[in-house]
């Protein structure tokens, strides 16, 4: 067995993924690090957009809420998420990320174990359309941090 060597992942470095709203970035994953057991990204949502519905048949996935305001609705059922809050879905839970405040909303999550293949291990459950987000004022050549 090789062991995977430790290795940093910037965010600009992975590519987003938007086919189910919101910027989804899978950063340390086994095919960036080497990681057997699971892995990790974060999710950035603009105000007013989502993350559509789906479920994780093999994982149980772990999320926290860095900054913003968001709604999960896990089986149909709303549930409020602030910054510094965190949160267990069970494998086979439905859910859904909403961004319901006026600031960009960012989490990192984990998902783990590994489904047998990537292509398993996640199940939409509703059909999602990109939300038109009003573009970013002209950058001005100040810092973004």
């Amino acid at each position: 067995m090789i062991t995977p060597r430790p290795k940093i992942v910037d965010l600009g470095e992975v590519e987003p993924n938007t086919r189910r709203g919101g910027d989804l970035r899978a950063m340390l994953t086994p095919a960036t690090v080497g990681s057997t057991s699971g892995f990790m990204g974060v999710a950035i949502v603009q105000p007013g957009d989502r993350i559509g519905e789906h479920y994780h048949p093999y994982s149980e996935e772990f999320v926290y809420v860095v900054c913003g305001q968001l709604e999960v609705d896990l089986d149909g059922e709303p549930h409020p998420l602030r910054p510094e809050q965190g949160l267990m879905i069970p494998a086979h839970m439905r859910h859904r990320f909403r961004n319901v405040g006026d600031v960009e909303a960012r989490i990192v999550f984990h998902l783990g174990p590994l489904a047998p293949r990537p292509q398993l291990g996640h199940v939409d459950t509703e059909e999602t359309e990109p939300v038109a987000v009003a573009a970013e004022p002209a950058d001005t050549g100040g810092s973004r941090s």
